[in-house]
């Protein structure tokens, strides 16, 4: 928003260069005394005061009041100019892994411990922010599917929320894919005035919990309209799971600050991921460390567009009464002091 002061008739300001021009021509011509003196220096010597006096102070006062009516003719205004988003925005649901596997360490750079759950939070956030009118939502999910944040626009909310999870907060160990897609599902379907609806799913493993497979979920999804982009993420061979703690999520080291392994995990199952996508003619992808899962975020954000229009309108505050009340105020005083203190003899 942009504020600034203007004029609403700028023309009629000309008016104020006719001011001087009156007083010349006052100073020139006026009308005949009403008392004759015998002589130019007794009426010099007795109207000296009463001019420097009363005269300059009235017709001070009167041209101030003649230039406010003009002022205030010319329509003194502020005007704020205001652009209104209008947007045809996308719902999405992100499908995010909380599995233990997510702890794993082989996405990270040399020299760093950075889990595969980190790498992908940081993702998430980067996304979410490049999407300011999206309704976005969130669905975590381990053995069982959560609901961390239902469709909404109030982006740093959702994101407070993706801050507090951590690997270990649910209890229930295994990965139900199908589950947590269906219930995605359930969330876009809930936004009856949605344009666009995508589902997002993010995982490391393969489904070995839940109700309902992977590929029945996304053609449910699919059938109420929803786009399925799949990643999976990690090397694609077994790798070792650090310990940790649960309650924490922070990685538990040995004496000597060494990481302790424990179990061996087995890579993302591709095949169904791909599957799923294929359903809704959307894309599946693979990410082995930071840069891929990056470009493949910025990729999807590229795909799915929103289409924003913008609306520019100006509102105007008058400020005319200001200049004219002012001059109302002067003239009543002029009125009063010519007819009192300064009066004069006819």
């Amino acid at each position: 928003m942009n504020s600034h002061f203007e004029f609403e008739h700028p023309w009629a300001l000309a008016l104020l260069a006719l001011l001087p021009v009156y007083m010349f021509l006052r100073g020139r011509v006026g009308k005949h005394s009403a008392l004759r003196f015998p002589s130019a220096d007794i009426a010099r010597a007795a109207g000296a005061t009463a001019r420097a006096a009363a005269g300059r102070l009235l017709m001070f006062l009167r041209l101030l009041t003649v230039a406010l009516c003009i002022i205030a003719l010319a329509g003194p205004r502020f005007a704020n100019d205001r652009t209104e988003t209008q947007a045809s925005g996308v719902d999405i649901m992100l499908v995010l892994d909380l599995s233990w596997s997510m702890m794993a360490l082989d996405m990270s750079g040399p020299g760093e411990r950075v889990t595969r759950f980190d790498i992908a939070s940081r993702v998430l956030e980067d996304f979410i922010r490049k999407r300011p009118n999206d309704r976005i939502g969130l669905v975590v999910f381990s053995a069982v599917p959560y609901l961390a944040s239902p469709l909404t626009l109030n982006h740093e909310w959702l994101m407070d929320n993706l801050r507090r999870l951590h690997i270990g907060m649910i209890r229930e160990l295994g990965t139900a894919i199908g589950d947590a897609t269906a219930a995605a599902a359930k969330r876009l379907k809930s936004a009856k005035d949605s344009k666009s609806r995508i589902i997002i799913l993010l995982t490391d493993g393969d489904n070995n919990r839940g109700e309902i497979d992977p590929v029945p979920a996304a053609q449910l999804a699919t059938a109420l309209g929803a786009k399925i982009y799949t990643i999976g993420i990690g090397v694609e061979e077994p790798c070792q799971l650090p310990e940790f703690n649960p309650a924490t999520g922070k990685l538990l080291l040995d004496a000597g600050g060494n990481v302790r392994w424990t179990l061996t995990l087995q890579p993302a199952n591709y095949n169904v991921l791909n599957r799923m996508s294929a359903l809704s003619n959307a894309k599946s992808y693979r990410a082995k460390n930071l840069r891929e899962l990056q470009s493949i975020y910025d990729e999807i954000d590229r795909l799915e567009k929103t289409e924003v229009k913008l609306r520019r309108y100006t509102i105007h505050t008058p400020l005319f009464q200001w200049p004219l009340l002012t001059a109302f105020a002067l003239l009543a005083l002029e009125l009063a002091m010519a007819n009192t203190r300064y009066r004069r003899v006819p």
